[in-house]
This record gives structure tokens, sequence and C-alpha cells, in this order.
């Protein structure tokens, strides 16, 4: 019977071109207003490294003055300052642990027809890259041997070695930053991150990281941090002052493969702090925080307020055009109660008729449903024109696909209830005239 109510629902469609229309483009247009918006939240809140987001763990410390609260909300600094990140790597408590800046150096291609130029980089520990998994297309990463020997070694990003050696594989080559060669150890493969997660103090959509090297080679070309740097009193003069100084700059990641790890390291967190409360230092109460992946992106706000805002804005356009298709499917199936009264005199029951037209709404909200799909990409193309920090979050994924589809057709059968009840209600008496 499936079969048979579907070849009528196709048919009453083709009666009503016009109607037809109304209603397949009034259920695409709000779908694809409110899947175009809710894709972009969905890809901006999704968990970037399922597999051990709960094993990553950012580490605050509130090492802020005493006068005031780094925030009004009583959260701890972002960063950590150079002094208890190395004390922090140094103590080796974590199962993996890195501490991380960022550094622009000018780049001296050995090219003649290559003009010098800045890049974006990384100082960062060996641990980076089995926290993280970056994908390497050559080469591998230094160790920690190489990170406590001030090693000259670099790590490029693939952008950056297609610039500089044509994409092949410059591992064991060198390059020049800054005046000084550092040796090539391994290259980068595309690492399609949505979101910056390892470092947000900058926005979550920062330009990619191009190249990476040791971190103890990066605070050798006394340079600051390219990021945020943030200070509560002032540092001194001079660049050992600068790493002695209660200045915040460094982003600190600590890998703990089971809660007894995390509780452990936790209670190491706060014997620290005490310890460093009696050298003069930390004059606020404890308040220490280990934050997941997933919870350090909500703290920071990945999605904001105003995608939210969107997102809710873009529903209730979407029940509008629901509104609307109700008044007319109710419209259509008004006009056809001539043609329901005689199915019923026929014998046709009330569930059959309730069936029939249900099917036909469930028709009309697939058909919308594939237009609105064509045009939520449509509309995810105008996002990334108009937001280039939203590129990365700005595209279908399966999910997103098979949610528009089922989401129209819902929304179509939703509608289609309270129309169809109302053709199942007719009397076969009042529409049959002798």
């Amino acid at each position: 019977m499936f079969a048979y109510y579907l070849q009528l629902g196709l048919r009453s469609l083709r009666r009503n071109p016009v109607l037809t229309a109304l209603m397949v483009a009034g259920i695409a247009l709000g779908i694809a207003a409110s899947m175009t918006t809710l894709t972009v939240m969905h890809l901006m809140g999704s968990d970037p490294i399922p597999w051990k987001s709960d094993r990553l763990h950012y580490v605050q410390l509130d090492n802020w003055g005493p006068d005031q609260p780094y925030s009004e909300d009583g959260r701890p600094p972002d960063q950590v300052t150079y002094r208890d990140a190395t004390a922090l790597m140094a103590a080796g408590k974590a199962d993996k642990q890195t501490a991380m800046f960022k550094v622009v150096l000018p780049v001296q291609p050995e090219n003649t027809q290559l003009k010098p130029f800045r890049a974006l980089g990384r100082a960062t520990y060996a641990d980076f890259f089995s926290m993280f998994e970056p994908p390497f297309k050559y080469g591998a990463a230094w160790n920690r041997d190489q990170d406590a020997g001030h090693a000259r070694v670099i790590v490029l990003g693939k952008e950056l070695n297609e610039k500089l050696f044509g994409g092949q594989d410059s591992s064991g080559r060198t390059v020049r930053m800054d005046g000084i060669d550092y040796r090539i150890v391994g290259v980068l493969d595309d690492w399609n991150l949505r979101i910056k997660y390892y470092d947000l103090t900058v926005g979550a959509f920062s330009s990619a990281d191009e190249f990476y090297m040791p971190f103890t080679s990066g605070v050798d070309l006394k340079r600051r941090s390219s990021g945020n740097n943030s200070c509560w009193k002032s540092p001194g003069d001079g660049w050992d002052a600068y790493l002695q100084s209660d200045c915040v700059w460094i982003q600190m990641w600590a890998e703990l493969d089971t809660p007894a790890r995390l509780a452990d390291y936790r209670s190491f967190l706060d014997s620290y702090v005490n310890e460093q409360k009696k050298l003069g230092r930390f004059a606020r109460p404890l308040n220490n925080r280990l934050l997941d992946v997933n919870q350090w992106m909500r703290d920071q706000k990945v999605v904001s307020r105003d995608v939210q805002v969107q997102t809710g804005l873009a529903f209730a356009f979407l029940l509008v055009c629901l509104i609307n298709t109700v008044g007319l499917l109710l419209a259509k199936f008004t006009r056809k109660s001539g043609e329901i009264g005689l199915r019923r005199a026929l014998g046709a029951s009330r569930r059959e008729v309730f069936t029939q037209f249900f099917i036909e709404s469930g028709v009309i909200g697939l058909s919308g449903g594939v237009l609105g799909l064509m045009l939520t990409a449509l509309g995810l193309m105008t996002v990334r024109a108009l937001y280039t920090s939203y590129k990365t979050v700005a595209h279908l994924d399966w999910a997103m696909v098979a949610a528009t589809v089922v989401l129209a057709v819902v929304s179509a059968l939703l509608a289609g209830l309270y129309p169809t009840w109302r053709a199942c209600r007719v009397q076969p008496a009042a529409q049959l005239k002798l």
C-alpha cells in the first residue's frame, strides 16, 4: 500500500505545481538557514581528537597579582610563566607533557629566486607530536635528548616545505632562519584541524604553524612570544629578567592516561604551588585547573554566544516556514474534501486516509530536504567567502548531510499532522450529493 499511496501523493503534487513549489521552497529555505548555522556550530564544538581528548589536559596556575583576579569570573590565567613551565617539565610527572609558544622568524631560502620572508612557527617539546598526532610525510620528530641539548633541528609544515623545496623530501637538509641553520628532521603531511585546539590563546581559527622547533632552541633566540604576553607587574629589564618574571606567555599540556594519574598530577600541582607560596609567589588562593580538550574549548568559548544566537534565530525561521507549510497543506487538503468524502464512502478508513496524506507530506519534506541540502552547501560557501576564519568549519560532513534530510522530512511530517488529521475528520455524508 505504501507504493500506492506514494503514487497518489506524487500525482497530487503534480496537479498543484505552484502550491507544491511554495511548500518545497519554504521548507528548503528554513532547512538551509538552520542547517548552515547548525553545521558551523557543530564543527566548531565537535571533539577534535576524540580518541584521546579525555587524556589531554591543559594546565592553568593562578600566579596573578593579589589585588585583582585575572578574570572577573575567577578563572586563572590561560597561560603559565616560563619559570613554572620549565619547572613542570623538569619534574616530568605526566605521562607526556609539552610547553610551547609561538615564534615568528625570517626565513632566508637557499633558492635565490625566493625572497626572504617571515614564517609563523611553534617552539615546543618532542612530546608535542605524540600527544597531538600530526601526520608526518617525511622523517619524524626530534627526541627528548635533542630537547635537552638545545639542538638546532626543525620540523616543517607541508606548505613551507613545498615553498622551500617544491614538496620533495627535505629531511636531512638545512633551512636558514634568522641567520641560524636548522637541520630538517621531518616534514608534516596535511593536518586538517578544524580548530587549533592546542593553542586557543590567540583564537580558535588562527593560522596554522609553518614550522616546529625545540622549545629550548626557541628560548635561545631571546625573542618574546608572538602570541599573547600578559604581566600583572613589570617584568624588569632584559631577557633573563623576563624569563624569571610572573608574565604568562607559555601554553602547557599534560597527557594523563588514567583517572589515577590525573588525580596524582593534580596533587602534584597543588604541592608545587604551595611550595612556591613559601617563596613569596602565588599570593592568590589555590586555583589550579586541569581541563581536558573539550572542557578547554568550552572554557575558551570556541562556540561563541553569537553563533548560538544565530543558530537559535535560524531555527526560529524554520518554525515560521513550517507554520506557513501547515497553512498551505491545510488549504490543499481542504480543497480535496470531496475526494476524501468519496473515498470514505467507498470504504476507506480514517487510518488509510491519514496514511495517504501523511506520505504526501513526507514527499514534500524529502523534496524540500534535497533542495535545502543544496542551499545549505551554497550557504556554507557564502560563509567561507565572507568569514575567512570559518573556512575550516564551514563544510558539510556526512553527519550533517543525513541530519539535513532527516530534519526536512520530520519537519514536513510534523507540519502535516494537523492538516492530515483535519482531512481524516471529513464526513462522507456532508460531501456526497444526490
